[in-house]
């Protein structure tokens, strides 16, 4: 449960140089600006309160519903505020539709976003990543809500609010920033080549330049980590993709370690054994044979992976061993030497220079360093194709008589 403010009185503000009289019905314009600065939360959520207040006469608002809903609901700490508002009042725990509402309101006000606004599909894949993302970090046990405790545990609220005050949304790393919606759905729609929002086995194969062995591919989809879609299925949707590429580009989270630990943990009994690693280390080895590189033996690739590691028991390696302060910085070489083979390789040839200037630079995580890095390759590349379109046009313009032809006819 919040926290109860102390010594907190709810003063109604003078709207056009007159209070709120106690009859007086306002509409969402005026009753925006009536509670301005009177929650702690940002302009966006006005929509929110102005809904579930008026939820019986949608049309106006009164001062007597607004002194009800305020004494019930804002006098708490921030954390508690916005859990209440954000869910359904009958509710006790806040579902991904819950947050649809506060998404949109962000969209049609936000400085930053609002080149959207002629861009309805984008908008909406937005709300979905804005989504699956909080969900991502907070609903750790893929519960499908997000209760007071895993809210206030991931300080939730903290992002809503850096959305709020920031101009740039970009600079709002959790859950908002434009630039990594951007990457998702990019690399989302370049692996979907028939643009049925679905992503098959083959395509997902493609995925990094190839770099995922087929064995890793299969239990994915085999749902080895979490079922496709919200009722399961054979494809890949957009939203288990998100949650796929968030745990492929920053395997150092825990969500990640625990997606990869089901997957590769074959018979579903919580220990990775040997036999379990050695499987899908063969299909590895296999292919860096078949592509000329030197083969490191299992048992080697192995030791070295326990000496990182550390492995608590003697007869594998568990979710907690991955998790142990210090480990969550090479649990992703484990990983990356039994599926991902570019990685992997790039591993073995570090430098050791660009290992420590990574270590330095301004990023939190390895996401934000991949989405960053990403982004500007997507815009590098979108710049190009603007370019040569251009160009495409001089010659056009520049030709002869003979060459001038009317597109349009």
């Amino acid at each position: 449960m919040g926290l109860r403010r102390s010594n907190t009185s709810i003063m109604m503000p003078e709207i056009g140089g007159g209070e709120w009289g106690e009859e007086e019905r306002k509409g969402f314009k005026d009753f925006k600006k009536a509670i301005k600065g009177l929650h702690p939360l940002p302009d966006f959520f006005s929509q929110r309160i102005y809904s579930k207040i008026t939820k019986n006469s949608p049309s106006y608002c009164t001062k007597k519903q607004w002194n009800t809903w305020s004494s019930e609901n804002l006098d708490w700490d921030v954390g508690e505020v916005f859990f209440r508002t954000v869910k359904e009042d009958e509710s006790e725990v806040i579902v991904k539709d819950d947050f649809i509402p506060i998404i949109t309101s962000l969209l049609q006000t936000h400085p930053g976003l609002e080149f959207l606004s002629e861009h309805k599909e984008f908008q909406e894949k937005y709300t979905v990543t804005v989504i699956a993302r909080i969900f991502y970090e907070v609903d750790k046990e893929g519960l499908g809500h997000l209760t007071r405790r895993m809210c206030r545990k991931r300080r939730v609220w903290e992002a809503f609010l850096r959305a709020g005050e920031e101009e740039d949304i970009n600079k709002v790393m959790d859950f908002f920033s434009y630039e990594h919606f951007y990457v998702l759905y990019c690399r989302f729609w370049e692996l979907d080549s028939d643009r049925d929002y679905k992503i098959s086995r083959a395509d997902l194969l493609k995925y990094g330049d190839h770099s995922l062995s087929h064995a890793i591919v299969d239990r994915i989809f085999e749902n080895a980590p979490r079922p496709f879609g919200r009722r399961g299925g054979e494809e890949m949707g957009y939203e288990d993709f998100i949650y796929f590429m968030l745990s492929e580009e920053n395997k150092q989270n825990e969500v990640a370690v625990r997606y990869w630990f089901e997957c590769l943990d074959i018979d579903g009994d919580g220990v990775l054994s040997t036999m379990d690693m050695k499987s899908f280390y063969n299909v590895q080895s296999h292919r860096m044979q078949c592509l000329g590189h030197d083969v490191v033996p299992f048992e080697d690739v192995l030791c070295q992976m326990y000496d990182l590691i550390k492995p608590q028991g003697k007869d594998g390696v568990v979710v907690s061993d991955f998790l142990q302060p210090e480990c969550d910085k090479v649990s992703g070489a484990l990983f990356d030497a039994l599926f991902n083979l570019n990685k992997y390789l790039q591993f073995e040839s570090r430098d050791p220079f660009l290992e420590r200037t990574k270590r330095e630079d301004e990023f939190d995580n390895d996401w934000d360093r991949y989405a960053c890095v990403d982004y500007n390759r997507l815009a590098m590349e979108e710049e190009q194709r603007e370019d040569d379109r251009n160009q495409m046009e001089i010659e056009w313009e520049g030709g002869d008589g003979d060459n001038n032809m009317n597109m349009g006819e």
